[in-house]
């Protein structure tokens, strides 16, 4: 990890230097975005409030615009440079974090939409489990982008394996929705809706795991992707 952090500052160009740095700034802002539109998601369900979730909405557009322009930047520098080794690895962990990013804006999105249809129905409930999990699809986003900013390979080890935590929740709390709905067919309606968000942000969870495995193949060059818990332990300590 120290060995890559010496190579982005030890380029004979120091445009290229700049460049890379200015590609994982960018990242971070676009994750600080994403991040932003998934609290308000959040808070627009837990609150009832159909203003923040159509801002959420309509802020969408915005993830997607930095996604295709970051894409664009790294095309360029791939062409430009011809990136090898660490910088290499760079470049494709990144390309694979915008899109993982995009795809928690797209996920935060789907919260907020479910948040506007809650409003209209009467008496929704399980809006503090909704609470909990998207508090626990928050924190594990915003510690991958932290694990990214500081290229923390355990911090990121550790997001992975919490991404289970967020699963047992789902999986629960699906259990919990289809025994209301067995006990009272009139509750289908909201209940999908609540299942909809909890699935979004299951997935939420999912996303930020795979930013963490890419933080973790462009530090040390491994792909531990598709790995079992103890295996992937054994291989972060092999060197």
């Amino acid at each position: 990890m120290d060995k890559d952090k010496r190579e982005l500052g030890q380029h004979i160009s120091r445009q290229y230097d700049q460049d890379l740095e200015d590609l994982r700034s960018r990242v971070l802002s676009m994750g600080g975005l994403v991040e932003q539109q998934l609290a308000d998601a959040i808070s627009a369900v837990v609150g009832n409030d159909t203003r923040l979730a159509r801002q959420v909405v309509d802020r969408d557009y915005q993830v997607n615009a930095l996604e295709v322009a970051l894409d664009e930047q790294c095309s360029h520098i791939l062409a430009r440079r011809q990136p090898a080794a660490g910088d290499l690895r760079l470049i494709i962990a990144v390309i694979k974090t915008i899109t993982d990013l995009e795809r928690i804006g797209d996920q935060a999105e789907r919260v907020a939409r479910n948040a506007i249809e809650l409003s209209e129905m009467e008496r929704p409930r399980d809006k503090l489990v909704v609470r909990h999990m998207g508090e626990l699809a928050r924190k594990l986003l915003h510690d991958s982008l932290d694990a990214f900013a500081r290229m923390d390979v355990d911090l990121a080890h550790e997001v992975t394996k919490r991404d289970l935590e967020i699963d047992r929740e789902y999986e629960a709390f699906v259990r919990q929705l289809i025994t209301y709905m067995m006990e009272d067919p009139r509750s289908i309606r909201w209940t999908l809706a609540f299942l909809w968000s909890a699935r979004a942000l299951e997935r939420i969870g999912d996303h930020s795991k795979n930013i963490c495995e890419y933080l973790i193949y462009m530090a040390l060059g491994k792909d531990i992707r598709h790995t079992d818990p103890q295996q992937r332990a054994q291989e972060l300590k092999g060197d």
